[in-house]
């Protein structure tokens, strides 16, 4: 799991909120309902509502449930005879901004969505006064400064300003032996405090997150775009070649490689395991460095900052800024296949049907729903076989949702929190770490009056789910929920459990159904000890004219890595279909050496 990325979901049980309900399109209507409903109300604006004739938004009292839901989307001449130049499967962050990333440029886009509201695993859901993020609030890419804010560049770009709420500590960790330690926004802080912890391993800490900052300061020099790209490498090489080489060396490393090097106290090298645990969902021995330097620094270079209103507000505004730009987006529209003619990928076919064609496809599913399901069988390249050897499925998440009376929490409470009460050696098993966010700490909108929000997030695989009764699932639910909740009533919040005023549970089921992700996995865990970034797939895969965009493509798991991957994905795409400069000869050299050194992975 990976903060900034974790990810929870109870999109299922939608009622009696005010929802908004978008007609995604990118021509004015010419009538005064759609599908029965009376347009009203309509007013212009950056992110509640559309800019200019483009699209329009209605808010209604009406509510998503399960077994009611308003139709979203579509325009009435989306189909077949459309002229795409690409298709965007999925509306997580990653698909948003390669999507919004191509229609700035002067792309046709049409992003296809399963579910009724856009941002996948950092979307919303509201009920009762609530508004819960499905994922967690810590939120990296959106700062003002840097190369990294990959998130802020990609709203920028279609007219968005977001506004945002500072966080002052990351994370407060509450670990084995009482250890309590604080990521504080200010790193001087965050060293002071972990070096009164352990001063005996002073030089050690400082050596090892002056490496994070060698790392952090090389991406960071960089303009980032597609490694793909011979003409952009070329460039970027001439006019930084020490960071270039700098990303280079340390691009098959990893961060317990380092921690080793440079720490002995066995307690400090599990703080630093747990510091790569909430990044990648493995200890640091497995975490690429380039991963671990990138969240390490971001979280005091840019910080982490809260969006007002919400984290479903980010793909709200680039869904928005797509369609501003020309381009659609079409909500349940269930991808069940892509069209492979001729070895090339062409279309896409719904679940009703329904096909759409494009020049380029984009998944932004997990790898193996791409090459598992949408892609088949005999169509599977040989290179994402390769992968499926390397690369396992991250477990999923048991989480719970609640609404709970805000004098059970201490004015000086942290938004994020990280619990391990007991043994080091239960914090990468199922139950054994427990992730807390509580988002009203920052922005009291979100719940009503005198209420606090708490989401709270641990490992789970989906076996441990199967071959339930409804009656024992539901069971099953309430009794590791009241496990989890009096876990931290014991350890922070005393009296948290009779404070409970709203409580929703869900599991890796939950998350596989609503996000489409098969076993409900928060994407790839290297099998064995990974050489470091090696052994990860760019965007372009072995069919021509199919790339995948996401936490399944280089760099990996989190929303900063997963905008990063949108903008790769989007350069790569804009050279192949004539906006972006390209040499086809050094292309297929670029590509076919890539693919090589994955192989040594």
């Amino acid at each position: 799991m990976n903060l900034g990325v974790l990810n929870t979901l109870q999109l299922g049980r939608l009622t009696h909120t005010n929802v908004e309900t978008r007609f995604v399109h990118s021509n004015p209507l010419k009538s005064s309902s759609f599908d029965g409903i009376k347009l009203s109300k309509v007013k212009p604006g950056c992110h509640e509502t559309t800019q200019g004739n483009r699209g329009f938004l209605l808010r209604t009292k009406s509510v998503l449930t399960e077994d009611k839901v308003v139709e979203i989307g579509g325009n009435g001449r989306v189909g077949r005879e459309s002229n795409y130049d690409a298709i965007v499967i999925g509306s997580g962050i990653g698909g948003l901004v390669a999507g919004t990333q191509l229609a700035v440029k002067g792309a046709k886009v049409l992003v296809l969505e399963k579910y009724v509201i856009p941002g996948g695993s950092s979307g919303y859901y509201q009920k009762d006064g609530y508004t819960f993020d499905v994922g967690s609030s810590v939120m990296f890419g959106i700062s003002e400064k840097g190369n990294l804010n990959m998130l802020r560049q990609s709203l920028e770009e279609i007219g968005c300003k977001m506004e945002l709420i500072p966080d002052p500590t990351t994370v407060h960790y509450h670990l084995p032996n009482n250890l309590s330690v604080r990521v504080h926004r200010e790193y001087s802080d965050f060293i002071d405090e972990l070096v009164s912890r352990f001063p005996h391993e002073k030089k050690g800490i400082l050596k090892f997150y002056n490496k994070c900052w060698q790392i952090f300061n090389a991406l960071n020099g960089l303009n980032i775009k597609s490694l793909e790209e011979p003409l952009y490498l070329a460039r970027q090489f001439l006019t930084n070649p020490l960071e270039c080489l700098t990303l280079a060396y340390y691009q098959p490393q990893n961060a317990g490689h380092f921690a080793g090097l440079y720490i002995k106290d066995p307690e400090l090298l599990s703080f630093i395991d747990a510091e790569c645990f909430i990044i990648s969902t493995v200890k640091a021995l497995q975490t690429p460095m380039i991963n671990a330097a990138m969240v390490m620094c971001d979280r005091h270079y840019g910080g982490v900052n809260y969006p007002v209103g919400g984290v479903g507000r980010i793909p709200k505004s680039l869904a928005q800024g797509l369609i501003d730009h020309g381009s659609d987006i079409l909500y349940k529209a269930n991808v069940t296949s892509i069209i492979v003619d001729n070895g090339k990928a062409v279309g896409v076919r719904l679940s009703d049907g329904r096909e759409f064609f494009a020049e380029t496809i984009i998944s932004n599913a997990t790898r193996w729903d791409t090459f598992g399901k949408l892609v088949k069988e005999e169509n599977i390249p040989q290179e994402e076989k390769n992968f499926q050897k390397i690369y396992v499925k991250a477990p999923s998440f048991f989480q719970i949702h609640m609404g709970v009376k805000a004098e059970v929490l201490p004015h000086d409470t942290d938004c994020h929190h990280f619990i391990l009460e007991d043994h080091w050696e239960r914090l990468d098993k199922s139950y054994g770490s427990i992730f807390l966010s509580i988002p009203t700490v920052l922005d009291l909108s979100l719940a009503p009056e005198g209420r606090h929000i708490l989401h709270i997030f641990t490992t789970s695989d989906i076996e441990d789910w199967e071959g339930l009764s409804r009656t024992d699932y539901e069971a099953k639910k309430e009794r590791i929920a009241d496990e989890i909740i009096s876990r931290l009533d014991r350890k922070l919040f005393p009296g948290l459990k009779s404070s409970i005023v709203f409580k929703e549970v869900g599991t890796p089921k939950t998350h596989r159904r609503f996000l489409a992700r098969v076993n409900g996995t928060y994407g790839p865990l290297p099998r064995n000890t990974p050489r470091g970034l090696l052994g990860m797939p760019f965007n372009t895969t072995g069919i021509k004219g199919l790339y995948c965009v996401g936490d399944s493509c280089f760099p990996g798991q989190g929303v900063i890595s997963v905008a990063i991957s949108g903008i790769m994905c989007a350069h790569r795409i804009a050279a192949d279909i004539g906006l972006e400069k390209k040499s086809p000869l050094l292309d297929a050299a670029l590509l076919s050496l890539q693919r090589w050194l994955r192989s040594l992975a």
